[in-house]
């Protein structure tokens, strides 16, 4: 079975920063994801997706992003239910995050800056695969590398590797 959701989008408002009774961070925002097709007056639509992310991705959700923030998500979806404030059965379908990928540079006003493809590399990734700025403690994200950080590749020189450095 799987179950595998992934989608790019903007903010429809601020993320909702909240923490669990036992001091959990869960961020919460709704992403609108446009169709691949118009309706018949040539208009095209959107879906307003909801989307949850916990622990530290939540965090960086809440300081970096905001509402036009393109963004994209992998997670998978969940339902849920509880009971009202007037005694009935709420139903929530939601996409609980893995990782959120922020498409746009930090000064980005959230309006159509390009493409897909050519943002991607100017955003980083949280959740799984961001262990290193979390390890480093440094939440000054400037897109793509920290303040901190110097790019390796910017020399543009050889790389001494030998062969005993490769893995096969």
């Amino acid at each position: 079975m799987m179950n595998r959701v992934v989608l790019v989008g903007r903010l429809t408002k601020d993320p909702d920063l909240r923490y669990t009774p036992n001091g959990v961070p869960v961020a919460t925002f709704t992403l609108a994801v446009n169709r691949t097709f118009s309706n018949q007056q040539g208009e095209r639509e959107a879906d307003f997706i909801n989307c949850v992310v916990w622990r530290r991705p939540a965090e960086n959700v809440a300081n970096f992003l905001k509402k036009g923030s393109l963004a994209g998500v992998d997670g998978r979806l969940q339902t849920r239910n509880y009971e009202g404030q007037d005694g009935k059965r709420v139903y929530v379908t939601e996409v609980v995050a893995d990782s959120v990928q922020f498409l746009e540079p930090k000064n980005a006003s959230g309006g159509n800056a390009g493409g897909f493809g050519g943002q991607r590399e100017q955003g980083a990734p949280f959740g799984n695969q961001n262990q290193q700025n979390q390890n480093r403690g440094n939440n000054d994200y400037q897109g793509g590398y920290t303040r901190m950080d110097e790019d390796p590749f910017a020399g543009g020189g050889q790389i001494d590797i030998s062969d005993d450095d490769l893995p096969f």
